[in-house]
């Protein structure tokens, strides 16, 4: 065996990705573009008629089958958008057209056109609704511990290990169910003590 050091920082600057590497490599620093990819364009969220949709294309052959779902296959041979170089250099141009487009159909209806037509996208969810996704319920990501009063919903470990499954012994506790035994056998304190204290109003235990 060995020992794995692994830093949070250490994680947080491997997370730039190709951010770090747009400054290592060309000396710029990035700029703030919310969900937009800094390199490839479209590749962001937008506003559908009833909520968000991300989208990734890729590069040309999906913008031209993304344009076209979107009911203007005109644009994939604009000289201003035929290529991914092109897109990015007249971003600020192209999103506001794209955003008018997506604007018109609901969510649901943009991604099942955009899977037909082979161009990688995805709802963007709430949180209510990433527990209805089925994806999640069929991993089972929403676990329910049994608790002293019924049960307590909560999220299941993502980790699965195939020869030793996560076990959940029990539900979070409520507040101050283990405050006697902290008291008694962390803080060695007697039962006249800990009366007192209950008397007192300075702790509260179940």
């Amino acid at each position: 065996g060995q020992f794995i050091d692994i830093a949070l920082m250490d994680c947080q600057v491997a997370m730039l990705a190709n951010q770090a590497m747009n400054f290592l490599v060309g000396g710029s620093a990035p700029v703030r573009l919310g969900t937009a990819h800094p390199n490839i364009v479209p590749y962001q969220a937008f506003a559908t008629r009833n909520g968000h949709i991300m989208v990734a294309v890729g590069n040309d052959k999906q913008f031209g089958r993304f344009v076209a779902a979107l009911g203007e296959p005109g644009l994939a041979d604009d000289s201003d958008y035929v290529t991914n170089r092109a897109r990015v250099r007249n971003r600020a141009a192209l999103l506001p057209i794209l955003a008018k487009l997506l604007a018109r159909h609901d969510t649901a209806e943009w991604v099942n056109r955009f899977k037909q037509a082979g161009v990688p996208c995805g709802p963007v969810n709430t949180v209510d609704a990433v527990f209805d996704e089925p994806q999640v319920r069929h991993r089972e990501l929403r676990i329910d511990l049994h608790a002293t009063e019924g049960t307590i919903p909560g999220v299941a470990n993502p980790v699965r290990f195939s020869a030793t499954p996560v076990q959940y012994r029990c539900a979070p506790p409520r507040l101050g169910e283990n405050g006697g035994r902290v008291l008694r056998e962390w803080l060695d304190l007697s039962e006249s003590e800990i009366a007192a204290l209950c008397e007192a109003e300075a702790i509260q235990l179940f």
